[in-house]
């Protein structure tokens, strides 16, 4: 989890179930199901921290004005707690890079690799005929899907619909939420929009660490072709 202020437990149950107008018995209930982790302290006692009570609010904005079934609020929750680790495992990334570097320091030799390979699951491929095939749905249906902004295919350059094995994951996932755990279109359209920012998310992040690797790449470089006096001088003026 993310290491900032927010994330800091700091609420007990009956505070945390005032400031979100529900019973302390709802919030109880909403961590059995995974829906909210409030932290504990040395003596076991729940304390719920400032993105608590934001998650705690969308719970409610979910089921009480788009009246999103509880299994459409797990899945909303679900990718929400995924991204906020996704932000915590971005941040150790970092700390494990600034710890490399300044082990490359003692050890200029070492240079970090940089992969700069594109998801092939990215790759539009699949026209409307067959994706929607591979999914069982009719055409049309898909470009409902897309005019909701629940998929979001590419393009040829003749304007040609083009879906990407992405693509196809996530119009699995719309019918089995749908279909399987009854979720209405507000609930798939929640979920649909956190997936993509997720998908978003995990690519901007690979894409910082990448280019901060490629910094460190071009800083060792330099450094390994300085004259070995400026070398000791670079490292003693640190």
């Amino acid at each position: 989890m993310p290491s900032d202020a927010k994330n800091r437990p700091v609420y007990v149950i009956s505070v945390a179930a005032e400031l979100v107008d529900m019973h302390p018995q709802t919030l109880r209930l909403y961590e059995r199901k995974g829906l909210i982790r409030p932290g504990r302290s040395s003596g076991k006692t729940r304390l719920y921290s400032e993105r608590d009570i934001e998650h705690l609010r969308e719970i409610r904005r979910l089921t009480q004005e788009l009246g999103v079934n509880l299994a459409g609020v797990e899945e909303v929750m679900r990718l929400q707690h995924e991204l906020d680790d996704m932000q915590g495992e971005f941040e150790a990334e970092i700390e494990r890079i600034e710890s490399e570097l300044r082990e490359q320091a003692q050890r200029p030799e070492a240079l970090p690799g940089v992969d700069g390979r594109i998801d092939p699951r990215d790759r539009p491929v699949y026209v409307i005929s067959i994706a929607a095939e591979l999914v069982d749905m009719h055409p049309q249906t898909l470009r409902l899907y897309e005019r909701k902004q629940l998929i979001r295919p590419g393009r040829s350059s003749g304007k040609t619909r083009l879906y990407s094995e992405r693509d196809i994951e996530h119009l699995r996932e719309i019918r089995r939420l749908t279909q399987e755990l009854g979720v209405n279109l507000a609930g798939v359209e929640e979920i649909m929009r956190l997936r993509h920012q997720l998908d978003a998310t995990r690519l901007g992040l690979e894409s910082n660490v990448r280019r901060i690797q490629e910094d460190i790449t071009e800083r060792m470089t330099k450094w390994r072709t300085l004259p070995q006096g400026e070398q000791e001088d670079g490292a003693d003026g640190d």
